[in-house]
């Protein structure tokens, strides 16, 4: 049976209690449960109101309401997103389940469009019926993970509008579109680099965890795990998250960084890298990977544009990066890989 506190049920359960809450008098905020990917999962309330100022946002920043086709899935707030967009917009979502994807052209809306996490645009992006039904949506937005930008341009080179999305259960979903925060929403940095973002897309806040709240709210904002900068135009870019700092030998290494360097290799189908434990170095970084590169190979590509303590002391080739029910890297188990 579905529910809105947690969301939970099959889409369409879900999908029908969506609607129900956005025609109700005065609804209580729906909670959606973080996956997890780095730590303990938090359950996050969110108003109708804040759903509302998200979902109408992406619609004026995309061009306009339309049809959207669910590939995530629709307990986490990307896909729950993708079913509440289609209710603000009046339009029936496509449930793409485990078969074929319906060709776009099928769809009945002016305007289509669908969300992906990176690894399911990258599967789909080889096979050339996918590719080209990719092709033919107005704008596929692509979150919950970096965008290598190598990715990017294998998207467009095929005909594909790509939309890289920044935000987190907190935000609604994605507030900031290719760099760019969506109407109302404000993107700022502490003297830390930390990431904070303002808005009417805003969380309630934790539920039934107050000292979480209070950490994270504060004077309006709410204050990320993520590193980041905002140039004089207020265009936005993310650095990795302040818990992907490895310090190894002393020096200060942003994991996340490390490892879009070392997606960019031309035999590397996927990586992550995470600090572990050492007794010489205090940590060392390693990296897990998809490829079939040596760790020497590995290092130099890195030295190559970054120090050379950037680089990766160990690897550990795996066949696929672990991931979690919603698409994203399962962060905690590519660490328990890495520690052997």
């Amino acid at each position: 049976m579905g529910s809105l506190r947690p969301v939970q049920g099959s889409a369409e359960e879900i999908l029908a209690l969506l609607r129900e809450w956005d025609a109700a008098e005065d609804p209580t905020p729906l909670v959606v449960e973080t996956s997890g990917s780095t730590g303990a999962p938090k359950r996050v309330a969110l108003s109708r109101a804040a759903m509302r100022a998200s979902a109408d946002a992406t619609h004026a920043r995309l061009g306009g309401p339309g049809q959207w086709l669910l590939a995530l899935p629709a307990s986490y707030v990307a896909g729950l997103q993708v079913l509440f967009r289609s209710v603000r917009a009046g339009t029936e979502p496509v449930l793409a389940g485990d078969g074929p994807w319906p060709d776009p052209g099928a769809m009945t809306a002016q305007r289509r469009y669908v969300s992906l996490v990176p690894t399911q645009l990258h599967r789909m992006l080889g096979e050339a019926d996918r590719a080209r039904r990719l092709a033919g949506f107005d704008a596929l937005l692509v979150g919950g993970a970096s965008l290598a930008p190598e990715l990017r341009e294998r998207a467009r080179g095929l005909g594909v509008r790509v939309v890289a999305t920044y935000g987190m259960s907190e935000t609604c979903g994605g507030c900031v579109y290719d760099g760019v925060p969506l109407a109302g929403v404000e993107v700022a940095t502490d003297e830390q680099g930390r990431v904070r973002i303002r808005g009417p897309v805003l969380f309630d806040g934790y539920d039934g965890q107050p000292d979480l709240t209070a950490e994270v709210l504060q004077d309006g904002w709410f204050v990320t795990q993520d590193l980041g900068r905002v140039d004089e135009g207020g265009h936005v870019e993310v650095l990795g998250r302040a818990d992907d700092v490895v310090i190894t030998g002393g020096v200060n290494v942003p994991a996340a960084t490390v490892a879009a360097e070392l997606r960019r290799h031309p035999r590397v189908r996927a990586a992550e890298v995470v600090g572990v434990a050492d007794d010489e170095w205090g940590e060392v970084l390693v990296t897990v990977a998809v490829t079939d590169a040596d760790l020497d190979e590995l290092r130099d590509h890195v030295a190559a544009t970054y120090p050379r303590s950037f680089a990766p002391r160990r690897l550990v080739r795996v066949d696929a990066l672990p991931l979690l029910p919603n698409g994203k890297t399962d962060r905690l188990a590519v660490q328990a890989l890495a520690r052997g």
